[in-house]
């Protein structure tokens, strides 16, 4: 319940702001230098990774944070980062926002502020067929994930006798579960559905993801604690972007039918917060 009071509350704010927000502190520094640096996956597809054949950052968060940056009338500038760097590089000062698959906590929320909830996954699990047929076989199983995130917290706190094994990013962790040092990974299912598709077909039959999830997790971009004036200016877009289309649109290319990740839409930007 507290979690759904402190999304309640970012929901709320943002709606009552979308149309009064203010400019300054953080926002008219990126203004003046022209410049919004934002921080965002490079290893975690479909929201941040390389692109094969361009060598460049590109993906869900990146688009989103692109058209930011053009309603701004500033430069991106993306800084990779990994799910435990998130956090320093906003309260370094390196950053000025994360869209990186972000899921909003009351841990995360003392130290950054998050926008309204923009994506709405659950975390899920991926391995061998009929290896992980019901939670119970969690019991001593290896199971991989990115260390310093919701689903490495989840597994430790609900799942004590899982055997934990942290990656730095999710390729790496689909990398031991293919190898056979881990005999499972989580994610959430979004990044999970896409990393299975990268598989090689006759390699992708041997793995499924189970019919469960451990967890409701709502993503929002984050910005330094106490800056007010961007946190609003953030929101009242993420508001625009959904009636406006874009934010579908962006969805759709990522995670729509024809996508390689084809996921239902569980969450509309100001759709109000279930628990």
């Amino acid at each position: 319940m507290k979690l759904y009071r402190l999304l309640a509350a970012i929901l709320a704010t943002a709606t009552a702001l979308a149309a009064t927000a203010a400019w300054a502190d953080r926002l008219d520094d990126i203004k003046k230098s022209g410049v919004l640096r934002v921080a965002a996956f490079d290893g975690n597809p479909p929201f941040g990774f390389i692109d094969p054949e361009t060598k460049k950052q590109t993906g869900h968060d990146i688009d989103l944070a692109r058209a930011y940056a053009k309603q701004l009338g500033v430069e991106l500038k993306l800084i990779p980062t990994n799910p435990a760097n998130r956090i320093p590089l906003l309260t370094s000062g390196k950053a000025d926002v994360v869209f990186a698959s972000f899921t909003i906590t009351d841990e995360r929320a003392k130290v950054v502020d998050f926008t309204t909830p923009y994506f709405l996954v659950g975390q899920v699990f991926l391995a061998k067929k009929g290896v992980l047929s019901s939670l119970d076989k969690l019991k001593g199983l290896r199971v991989g994930t990115e260390k310093g995130t919701t689903m490495e917290a989840n597994l430790r706190k609900n799942y004590p006798d899982a055997r934990v094994v942290l990656y730095d990013d999710s390729p790496l962790a689909l990398a031991a579960l293919r190898n056979g040092n881990v005999q499972a990974i989580t994610n959430d299912g979004v990044k999970l559905t896409a990393q299975w598709n990268t598989l090689p077909e006759a390699e992708r039959a041997d793995y499924e993801i189970p019919n469960f999830t451990v967890s409701k997790e709502y993503l929002g971009a984050a910005v330094p604690k106490g800056e007010k004036a961007l946190l609003d200016s953030l929101n009242s877009w993420l508001l625009a972007s959904e009636a406006d289309g874009l934010a579908l649109n962006t969805y759709n290319k990522w995670f729509g039918p024809d996508s390689r990740a084809p996921l239902p839409r569980l969450l509309k930007i100001g759709d109000p917060v279930v628990p």
